[in-house]
Parts: C-alpha cells; sequence; structure tokens
C-alpha cells in the first residue's frame, strides 16, 4: 500500500471477540497499526505509549486500530493485559498483513538486535521477554488514513520497534 490508495476495508475480531470493521469508522482519522505477535516486547512498549498517549488522540479526534499477528489468546495473555482504550484486532493467518503489504525481515530483527539503546530501554520497559524470539520476523507499519479512507501516509518500519513518531500522527491536519 502506499499513499493516496483507498484503504483496504477488513473486518477482523479484537482480542475479546468483538467483530471490528474499518468502515465502522467512516468519516473519522485512522491510526492503522501493524505489530509483530503478542508476546514482542518493542510492540506492547509501543503499545504502552499509544495507551499513555490516548487521550491525545482523542483531542485530535484520530482512533487508532492496531493488528497484531497472534490469536485472541495470545494477544489476552500480552497486550491485551495493558487494557487498551483503543481495538487490538487478532490476525494469525496474516491474511490482512498481506493485503497491506506488511514484510518480514531478517535484517529490520538484526537491526534491532543490534541497537543498543533500543534494546536497553525494551529491557528496562517491564515488556522484556524471551519468548517472541520465535515469532516471524515482521516489521512493523503504520497507515494512516483520512476520513474518506485515502491513505495519506504510508510508514513502514525498519525494524522491530520502528514505528511512526507519535508527535507526527498528532500533528496530522
Amino acid at each position: 500500500m502506499k499513499e493516496n490508495d483507498k484503504a483496504i476495508d477488513f473486518t477482523l475480531e479484537d482480542y475479546l471477540g468483538n467483530a471490528i470493521s474499518l468502515t465502522k469508522y467512516k468519516g473519522q482519522k485512522i491510526l492503522l497499526s501493524f505489530f509483530r505477535g503478542a508476546s514482542c516486547p518493542f510492540c506492547n512498549l509501543r503499545i504502552h505509549q499509544l495507551i499513555k498517549r490516548y487521550p491525545d488522540f482523542e483531542n485530535t479526534g484520530i482512533q487508532i486500530i492496531t493488528v497484531f499477528a497472534a490469536t485472541k489468546k495470545e494477544i489476552l495473555s500480552y497486550a491485551g493485559q495493558q487494557n487498551a482504550p483503543f481495538h487490538i484486532l487478532a490476525d494469525p493467518t496474516l491474511k490482512l498483513y498481506k493485503k497491506y503489504g506488511i514484510k518480514e525481515s531478517l535484517f529490520g530483527m538484526l537491526k534491532t538486535m543490534i541497537s543498543p539503546l533500543k534494546m536497553v530501554k525494551v529491557m528496562f520497559s517491564g515488556f522484556f521477554n524471551m519468548k517472541s524470539i520465535k515469532d516471524k520476523p515482521i516489521v512493523p507499519a503504520d497507515f494512516l488514513i483520512d476520513e474518506n479512507f485515502m491513505i495519506l501516509q504510508t510508514y513502514y518500519g525498519k525494524d522491530f520497534g520502528d514505528h511512526i513518531p507519535i508527535e507526527k500522527v498528532l500533528d496530522w491536519k
């Protein structure tokens, strides 16, 4: 997917079993974020950051939808424990990942592992665990989708902890 493409509609279940469709958000700005497996410490740190900044997202009218390459049960055990005020969707078969062009990258994994700053930050975040090592090396991606379902910005991460900066999303006019 690239800028000025029409967002691909979908219906997926969140980790609580609710069916969520992109069309439910018609007429609203959306941050659509894709993550690795639910135990990924970098992913959980980002979810934590989104939760902390959620009031700012509400004030700007931006809805957050997150997608994990995990089952509902896995999400409940990890990211779901944070009680996010936004939807966390399960896509264990990666169908939506494929539609949005989300890639796997061993280089992205290595780049993350050799970044001392990122590793130290995640090790002291409270989200660090070794379980995510077995997960596919999916690199995160973010999409800013406007009220008419047009993708205004794509952000394909370069490593496991690389997402569009929150301030950039909040500055979206």
